[in-house]
C-alpha cells in the first residue's frame, strides 16, 4: 500500500468535482489518449512531445514523471491526499478501482481513478509539521514515504482525526515533528513549493500567538489599517458581533460591517453563517464579514451567492493575503507580536 499526494488543479479549480464525484483526474489538457497502452515511459513521453510541442524537454519529463505512477503505479487499496486550495484542510481518500479511460472526456477529465474520500476536511493543523512539507509538494501527482507518512495517517484515521502528538509521531517515526523543510526530500525526488511553506510557518506562529480572542484583535487591526473605525467587543459573550467597523470620519460613514470571527480549527457551517446576517438587522449593519480561520464546510461559498453584495467570508487565506496587504501599516507592538519579512526569490520555471 502506498500513500499518493494529488491537486486538483493549481488553484484548486477542479476540487468540489474531485470530491462530488469520488474521483481523481489527470487534468493536463488536451491529453486525450488511453495512456495504459503505452509500453514505457519513454513512449509517455514521444506523446507529451507531440501533444505539447512547443514545451520544454524538461518540463515534459516532470509531466511523465507524474502521469506514469498515475496510469501504472497507483492501485486500489492505495491511500491519496489531497490537500485544499480553498480552506485550510486535507481530504483523505483510497482508491477503489483501476485506471479508467474515457476519451470523451471532456477536456481535460480523460483519465480519472475512483476514490472513497473517508477523511473529509481534516484541519490541517492536525498534521505533523514534516507531513504538512511533503504535502506542500510542486508536484500535481507524487508519493509520499517520508516519515512513515501513510503509517501516521492510518494511525490519525483510528483516532478519529484527531491532531497529531508527540508520542504518536514518535511511535511511527521514532523523531519528533520539528524538522527544516530540507530534511523531507522526498522518496521520489521532489521539490517543495517554498511560498507554501513559508505560509506554513505564518499559519503555526498565528495560531500560537493569537488564539481565540486574540484572532478578533488582529482582525480589528486589520481593518482600522485598511482605513476603517472600529468597535471590538470584549472577551466573552458578544452579542452577535465581535467587531463593527465603519468608513468616514470618526467611524460614521456610509459603509457598515458586522463581523464575526471563528478560530477554531473547524469548519463552518450555513447555520452559524446565518446567525451572522441576523446579527447585521439588529445592529443596522448593511454588510457583513465572515471570519473563519478553519474555513467553511463545503458548499457554503456557492451557498451564500444569494448574499454576494452583503457578505464577504474570509478563510484562513484570505486572512493572510488581507494581512500581508496591509502589514506596514499594523502597530509596532501587533508587528513584534507577529514578526515578518517580505522575501523574494527566483520562480522556478515550472511554477
Amino acid at each position: 500500500m502506498e500513500l499518493w499526494l494529488t491537486r486538483a488543479g493549481s488553484h484548486g479549480e477542479f476540487e468540489q468535482k474531485f470530491l462530488d464525484e469520488g474521483r481523481i483526474y489527470l487534468t493536463w489538457d488536451e491529453l486525450g489518449e488511453d495512456l495504459s497502452k503505452l509500453d514505457n515511459r519513454q513512449c509517455l513521453l514521444e506523446l507529451l512531445e507531440q501533444t505539447y510541442p512547443n514545451e520544454k524537454l524538461k518540463r515534459l519529463q516532470n509531466h511523465s514523471s507524474q502521469i506514469w505512477p498515475f496510469v501504472k503505479t497507483m492501485q486500489a487499496g492505495d491511500w491519496v491526499v489531497l490537500p485544499s486550495k480553498k480552506q485550510p484542510v486535507v481530504y483523505v481518500g483510497k482508491i477503489t478501482e483501476d485506471y479508467v479511460h474515457n476519451a470523451k472526456g471532456p477536456d481535460p477529465f480523460f483519465h480519472w481513478r475512483s476514490v472513497e474520500w473517508f477523511g473529509q476536511e481534516i484541519p490541517r493543523s492536525h498534521f505533523g509539521q514534516d507531513l504538512l512539507y511533503s504535502f506542500g509538494a510542486f508536484m500535481t501527482i507524487c508519493r509520499i514515504r517520508r516519515n512513515n507518512a501513510l503509517l501516521r495517517l492510518q494511525a490519525m484515521h483510528k483516532s478519529g482525526w484527531q491532531a497529531e502528538n508527540t508520542k504518536s509521531v514518535i511511535q511511527h517515526t521514532g523523531q519528533s515533528t520539528n524538522h527544516d523543510a530540507d530534511d523531507v526530500s522526498g522518496d521520489d525526488g521532489f521539490d517543495f513549493n517554498l511560498a507554501d511553506l513559508a505560509k506554513q510557518q505564518v499559519v503555526s506562529l498565528i495560531e500560537q500567538k493569537f488564539k481565540g480572542h486574540e484572532l478578533t484583535r488582529l482582525v480589528g487591526a486589520i481593518l482600522r489599517a485598511q482605513g476603517y473605525t472600529i468597535w471590538q467587543s470584549p472577551e466573552g459573550a458578544d452579542g452577535g458581533a465581535d467587531i463593527l467597523a465603519s468608513n468616514g470620519m470618526m467611524g460614521f460613514g456610509s459603509q457598515t460591517i458586522c463581523v464575526e470571527v471563528k478560530s477554531g480549527t473547524g469548519t463552518v457551517d450555513r447555520p452559524t453563517v446565518d446567525k451572522l446576517l441576523g446579527a447585521m438587522s439588529k445592529f443596522n449593519a448593511d454588510h457583513g464579514l465572515f471570519v473563519a480561520w478553519g474555513g467553511f464546510k463545503q458548499n457554503v461559498q456557492k451557498d451564500m451567492a444569494s448574499s454576494f453584495f452583503r457578505l464577504r467570508l474570509w478563510s484562513q487565506d484570505d486572512l493572510l493575503d488581507e494581512l500581508f496587504a496591509v502589514y506596514d501599516k499594523l502597530d509596532d507592538e501587533l508587528k513584534a507580536q507577529l514578526p515578518l519579512k517580505r522575501v523574494w526569490t527566483v520562480v522556478a520555471a515550472d511554477d
